[in-house]
């Protein structure tokens, strides 16, 4: 069955795994603020991805019907040499200092390679009896090492995301009021005028 891209986009947001997973990486709003009724001169912004499939180039694009194909990918050659030229003739649509897009690039996941590498050697170890040779002696350390790391990274992450998704405002609020209780918000205030002040005439030299 053929959908249109609204239905297409209905369909995706009424999944409950896909809606919660994109509610998740969500920020929280410091103020409830009315939305602006979209206009129609106003940007689509949506997802738009190149995949290789059996060989071939395509771009999957919500807002078109199906995939296009972008012809096939040599057997000796990487697939991103392919798309690269693609991508480069989007950019180059706009102008210089307008942004109107973020390229990103989805990777697997560096751990779960890693442990499965580390699984591989523990297992050639128990084909040699349990005997390891110089070889597997270095890898096998260094692969836990590197397991370890990207554990460092995910915690490092998460906790990134937590503050990024945390509301601050009502800790604001208790701040200010705080200061304002104490009579040491407007003397900040000012010096901070202050500084906005010496800050703003000063123009870099060409």
């Amino acid at each position: 069955m053929s959908f249109d891209p609204k239905m297409r986009g209905l369909t995706l947001s009424n999944s409950s795994t896909i809606r919660s997973a994109h509610n998740s990486m969500s920020q929280q709003p410091l103020f409830e603020i009315d939305p602006k009724m979209p206009t129609k001169d106003d940007d689509a912004y949506h997802f738009v991805g190149y995949m290789p499939i059996d060989g071939r180039l395509y771009e999957l694009d919500g807002l078109r019907e199906g995939p296009i194909d972008h012809g096939p990918i040599g057997s000796e050659q990487d697939w991103l040499d392919v798309v690269m030229p693609i991508i480069m003739k989007r950019i180059n649509v706009y102008t210089e200092g307008e942004i109107h897009f973020n390229l990103m690039a989805l990777v697997s996941d560096r751990k779960m390679i890693y442990e499965r590498q580390l699984e591989e050697l523990l297992s050639e170890t128990q084909m040699l009896g349990g005997m390891e040779t110089d070889e597997l002696e270095n890898e096998i350390p260094s692969l836990r090492m590197l397991i370890e790391y990207e554990d460092v990274k995910i915690a490092r992450y998460q906790q990134e995301m937590a503050r990024r998704r945390h509301n601050y405002l009502p800790f604001i609020i208790v701040l200010l009021k705080i200061l304002a209780e104490e009579k040491k918000l407007m003397p900040l205030y000012e010096k901070a005028k202050e500084r906005a002040a010496k800050k703003g005439p000063k123009k870099m030299k060409v």
